[in-house]
């Protein structure tokens, strides 16, 4: 079964392996600096389907649940 950056731990890294979503999807993502290949290291998460923190490059953002689950991740 695939991992998404919801099933990380708190300051677990992984590498963006896949992007499962639409053209609007994948160009909000890119323009955010997550991307395929990229590192993502997973910051902080609310209980219950809430946004989740992640840091990428030197960037820090909030994406929400719905996306988390869209980014497929390989640990490396």
């Amino acid at each position: 079964m695939a991992r998404t950056i919801v099933d990380l731990k708190r300051n677990e890294t992984a590498t963006v392996k896949k992007i499962e979503g639409g053209y609007g999807l994948k160009r909000k993502l890119n323009n955010m600096g997550l991307r395929v290949g990229s590192r993502v290291k997973k910051v902080t998460s609310q209980f219950v389907r809430g946004p989740i923190t992640v840091r990428t490059g030197g960037t820090q953002m909030a994406i929400g649940y719905g996306m988390a689950k869209k980014i497929i991740i390989e640990d490396k």
